[in-house]
């Protein structure tokens, strides 16, 4: 199937997971995840109807964007890892920075930020497994609620919700109490801090109709859109 045939399919598998959920299409986000995908075919994502993509690696990027340059309405993510000594390149590369993991890391987003003009946006990520191999913050992290308050004080970075990656399981079901988790997390953090956090990043190609039935508003695709990456 063609890029745009699995779009097609996605969009209806979202709107069948939205309809069980008493939800409607219009607050999910359809995230393209591109890591490894070459400019080409991240233009006919972009020609079939997707605007939102989200890239693992800065550099990755940074070596693609300038093929990209004609997407006028596409908007870019980081979703990996970002080492705070590069919050400046992500910046200005990056509409958003959706995997935060630290008071430092917003911290020179926000100056970052500051310095180009440019208002960033970032999601919170939150390790809800507690796995050691994954970053974010523990969702009893007393540092997570410190960078709630002083949030209150960013004047170019914008904290629109949390974001979390559960472990893997071969059932989607499994991930379920995780997502659920994230969701009751979200609206604790909403009331205690006064920040709305109204973005729920989660769900993959394989979890992502789970993810909706519990208050997902993005879901990362990328395997189901693209195919099997390739193997180093």
């Amino acid at each position: 199937m063609s890029i745009a045939q699995n779009i097609a399919v996605i969009r209806e598998r979202i709107a069948n997971a939205v309809r069980r959920a008493n939800r409607s299409s219009e607050e999910i986000t359809l995230m393209a995840v591109t890591k490894t995908v070459e400019p080409a075919r991240i233009i006919e994502a972009y020609q079939a109807g997707i605007r939102v993509f989200g890239e693992n690696r800065v550099q990755e990027f940074a070596a693609k964007a300038a093929g990209l340059h004609d997407l006028a309405y596409a908007r870019w993510h980081l979703i990996g890892h970002l080492q705070s000594n590069k919050s400046n390149q992500a910046a200005e590369l990056f509409t958003a920075v959706d995997s935060v993991d630290s008071i430092r890391l917003a911290q020179r987003l926000n100056a970052a930020g500051q310095a180009l003009g440019k208002k960033m946006e970032a999601l919170l990520e939150i390790n809800i497994g507690a796995e050691g191999s994954k970053h974010g913050f523990s969702p009893d992290s007393p540092e997570l609620r410190d960078l709630l308050k002083q949030s209150a004080e960013f004047t170019h970075l914008g904290i629109g919700g949390l974001m979390t990656i559960p472990p893997f399981t071969e059932d989607p079901e499994g991930a379920r109490p995780y997502f659920r988790r994230l969701r009751q997390l979200r609206d604790e953090l909403a009331q205690t801090s006064g920040v709305s956090l109204g973005t729920l990043s989660m769900g993959m190609s394989h979890d992502f109709e789970v993810a909706i039935e519990e208050g997902s508003t993005c879901v990362r695709i990328g395997m189901a859109i693209f195919g099997e990456r390739p193997r180093n």
